[in-house]
C-alpha cells in the first residue's frame, strides 16, 4: 500500500485515523520500554511510536535496532499526544502515530557524519558533506534552499509569461570567443582540431533571436567559466537571460522591480519596494569605494582633496599634486583594532600599489598616529567636522589617484564592517534588502599594459547617444548605457541596451578595440551579417540565478544551493570529476596528452 500522508501533514484533526508514512529514520529513542521514533521525509518530520505491547515481538525487536536514515514505513492510528509531550518546534508536534506495522524498505550503514544536528554546517569539514553530498541534501536547511529554488524559478517563469516573454534555448555548444573570461573548450571528433566552446553566456543568440522578431525573450541558461572559484562562483552555473526589442532603459527597470517583486513575495512572502534608487558609477565608487555599494551601513568615504592641497605631510599634498585625491573614512568605534587586524588593511591598501595606510586612533582623548603632528588646526578641524570624529573611531586615509583612492578605502570598508559586526557595534537586520541600479558606467577601459580599450562590459553594449561623437576623440568620457542591479552589496546582474546599427557596431570592433576587420569578421561575421536585415533596437539583462537564490536563503556561499556543486578547485568530490580520458577517447578525437593525469 502507497503512503496516505507526508511527514509534515498530520495535525489533531487527523487524531483516530489509520495512516501509512513513508520516510527516513530521522532519531530513535527508547524511553521507559517505548521506543520512539522521528520519521522524516521531504516535507518534515513526524513521531511514531512503537509499543511492544502492540508490536510482534521481533518486529519491535527490528524497529530498536534501526540505524538512522533507514527507510521505512509505519502504519499506524494518529492520536493527540499526552499533556506536556508536545514538540512546539515542528508542526507536527501535537500529534504522534501509534505503529502497528513496521517495515523496513532498505537498511542505512553507519552515517560519516550526523544529519540532524542543526550546527552541522559549522561541524563537518564541508568537503566531507560534499562527497557524501546526497547525506548532505537530506538536512532540512539544505532541502528548503533546493525548495526555495524551485519555487523561485516557477514565480519567474510565470512572471515572465504574463508578461508575453518566450523561453526559449539556446546551444550549448558554441564557437570560441577569447574576449572575457577563459572557456570550456569540447573537441570536434567530425573535425580533427577544431573545437566547440561552452558558452559563457547566450548574449549573441538573444540579440539574434530579437532580429529573429521574438521581441520577448527569457531562459534559465546554463552558463559556463574556466576562472578562479570563490563563494559566489562555479564553473557552471544558471542565469536569467532576458531581451526585449524596442525598449529603452526605464523598460528593462520597470520589468526587472516587477519581477524581484513577486520573487521576493513568493519566497519570503516579503513586500520590497516597487521603485529602486538609481546611483552612479561614479557616485558609487566616490561615496563606497565599489560599484556594488552595501548601503545598509555608514562609513562612506569622504573627499579632503582642497583640505590636503598644500599639508605639509607631503604624502597627502604630494598625492594632490600628482592629479589624485585624498579620502577617509570613519571605522566608528574601531579605535581598539589589533595589530593583526591594521596589518589586514595595510596588505590590502597595498594590493592595489599603495605603499602603506595611514590611520588615526581616537583614544583616551587623544589622536594617536605618526602622522597627527603634521596637520594644522584648521586640518584637524575639517577632519572633525566632515568625518564627525569621536572617542573610540579609527580613521583611515587613502592618498591616490581617484579610482585607487576608492577602491582602497572601499575594499578596507567592508573588512571594517566584518570586525564592527563580530564585535557587535554594527547590526544589520538579516531581513533587510537595499536594493539599488548602478547606472552610466564607463564604456570602455584602458589596459596599459596592453596598451590599448576594451569593454568594460562588453562590446555589444550601446554607448549613450550624446556621448557618441566622443568615440574616437574621447573614449574615456563614453559612458555606456550599461545597468546593474545590487542588493545588499551584491550584484545580482547586469544588463545593457545594445548596439543595433551594424556601422557603430563596425565602429566599436575596429577602430575603438583594435580588432582587425579579419578577426571581426571571422568571430562576429554572423551577428553583423544579420544586422545588416533590419536589427530592432533592443537590451536585456542577465540575474545571477545562483547568487539570487542564496540571499534568499540567507547563505553567502552559492553552493548551499546548488544540488550538485564544485569545490573550489572545480571538482566534484561525490563522483571524482573531472578525471582521465580513456585512450580509445583520445585517439577518436586526435589528441595526445603529455601531462600525466594527477593520482
Amino acid at each position: 500500500m502507497k503512503r496516505t500522508h507526508h511527514c509534515n501533514e498530520l495535525r489533531p484533526a487527523h487524531a483516530g485515523q489509520t495512516v501509512i508514512l513513508d520516510g527516513w529514520v530521522h532519531s530513535r529513542r527508547d524511553l521507559g520500554g517505548l521506543l520512539f521514533i522521528d520519521l522524516r521525509d521531504r516535507e518534515g518530520r513526524t513521531q511514531t511510536m512503537c509499543d511492544p505491547t502492540v508490536l510482534p515481538p521481533d518486529v519491535f525487536d527490528r524497529a530498536s535496532r534501526i540505524h538512522s536514515e533507514s527507510v521505512v514505513r509505519v502504519t499506524g492510528r494518529v492520536r493527540v499526544r499526552p499533556e506536556g509531550t508536545t514538540n512546539a518546534r515542528i508542526l507536527t508536534g501535537e500529534v504522534e502515530v501509534i505503529v502497528d506495522k513496521f517495515e523496513v524498505l532498505n537498511d542505512a550503514a553507519v552515517l560519516p557524519f550526523s544529519i540532524d544536528d542543526p550546527e552541522i554546517a559549522n561541524k563537518v569539514n564541508e568537503e566531507l558533506r560534499l562527497q557524501y553530498r546526497y547525506l548532505d541534501l537530506r538536512r532540512p536547511e539544505m532541502a528548503r534552499n533546493l525548495k526555495t529554488r524551485s519555487k523561485v524559478a516557477i514565480a519567474i517563469r510565470s512572471f515572465m509569461d504574463d508578461r508575453g516573454f518566450l523561453e526559449v534555448e539556446t546551444p550549448t555548444l558554441f564557437k570560441s570567443t577569447p574576449e572575457g573570461a577563459r572557456e570550456f573548450l569540447v573537441p570536434n571528433r567530425r573535425e580533427p582540431g577544431t573545437f566547440y566552446a561552452l558558452p559563457q553566456s547566450p548574449q549573441q543568440f538573444k540579440q539574434i533571436l530579437m532580429v529573429a522578431g521574438v521581441e520577448r525573450y527569457f531562459q534559465l541558461a546554463r552558463c559556463y567559466r574556466d576562472e578562479d572559484l570563490r563563494a559566489d562562483r562555479q564553473p557552471e552555473f544558471t542565469q536569467v537571460d532576458i531581451e526585449m526589442s524596442f525598449i529603452d532603459r526605464e523598460d528593462i527597470y520597470e520589468l526587472i522591480e516587477g519581477l524581484l517583486g513577486k520573487v521576493w513575495k513568493t519566497a519570503l512572502d516579503m513586500e520590497i519596494p516597487a521603485k529602486f534608487k538609481r546611483i552612479s558609477f561614479y557616485e558609487a565608487l566616490n561615496r563606497w569605494g565599489i560599484d556594488k555599494p552595501d548601503t545598509r551601513f555608514g562609513m562612506e568615504l569622504v573627499d579632503f582633496t582642497e583640505e590636503f592641497r598644500a599639508s605639509s605631510f607631503k604624502v597627502f599634498s604630494g598625492a594632490v599634486g600628482g592629479g589624485g585625491v585624498v579620502k577617509a573614512i570613519n571605522a566608528k568605534g574601531l579605535a581598539g583594532a589589533t595589530q593583526g587586524q591594521l596589518e589586514t588593511m595595510t596588505e590590502y591598501a597595498k594590493s592595489f600599489g599603495a605603499k602603506g595606510l595611514a590611520f588615526i586612533k581616537v583614544e583616551n582623548g587623544e589622536w594617536k598616529s605618526p602622522i597627527v603632528k603634521f596637520f594644522t588646526p584648521a586640518e584637524k578641524e575639517a577632519l572633525t567636522a566632515k568625518l564627525a570624529i569621536q572617542e573610540g573611531d579609527l580613521i583611515l586615509f587613502a592618498a591616490d589617484q581617484w579610482l585607487t583612492a576608492c577602491e582602497i578605502l572601499g575594499k578596507i570598508r567592508l573588512y571594517c564592517a566584518e570586525v564592527l559586526k563580530g564585535q557587535g557595534k554594527l547590526v544589520i537586520d538579516p531581513k533587510r534588502f537595499d536594493f539599488l541600479w548602478v547606472v552610466d558606467f564607463p564604456l570602455l577601459s584602458y589596459d596599459k599594459e596592453m596598451n590599448r580599450w576594451y569593454s568594460s562590459h562588453h562590446p555589444f553594449t550601446a554607448p549613450v547617444a550624446e556621448d557618441i561623437p566622443l568615440l574616437k576623440e574621447d573614449p574615456k568620457r563614453v559612458r555606456g548605457q550599461h545597468y546593474d542591479i545590487v542588493v545588499n552589496g551584491v550584484e545580482l546582474g547586469g544588463g545593457s541596451i545594445r548596439i543595433h546599427q551594424p556601422d557603430v557596431q563596425k565602429t566599436i570592433f575596429e577602430d575603438i578595440l583594435a580588432i582587425s576587420p579579419e578577426e571581426t569578421k571571422l568571430r562576429f561575421g554572423y551577428m553583423l551579417e544579420a544586422f545588416r536585415y533590419g536589427a530592432p533596437p533592443h537590451g536585456g539583462l542577465a540575474l545571477g540565478f545562483d547568487r539570487l537564490c542564496a540571499i534568499l536563503c540567507g547563505t553567502t556561499s552559492i553552493r548551499d544551493v546548488i544540488a550538485f556543486p564544485k569545490t573550489a578547485k572545480g571538482t566534484c568530490l561525490m563522483t571524482d570529476s573531472p578525471g582521465p580520458a580513456a585512450a580509445r577517447q583520445l585517439r577518436d578525437l586526435h589528441i595526445e596528452v603529455k601531462a600525466a593525469p594527477p593520482k
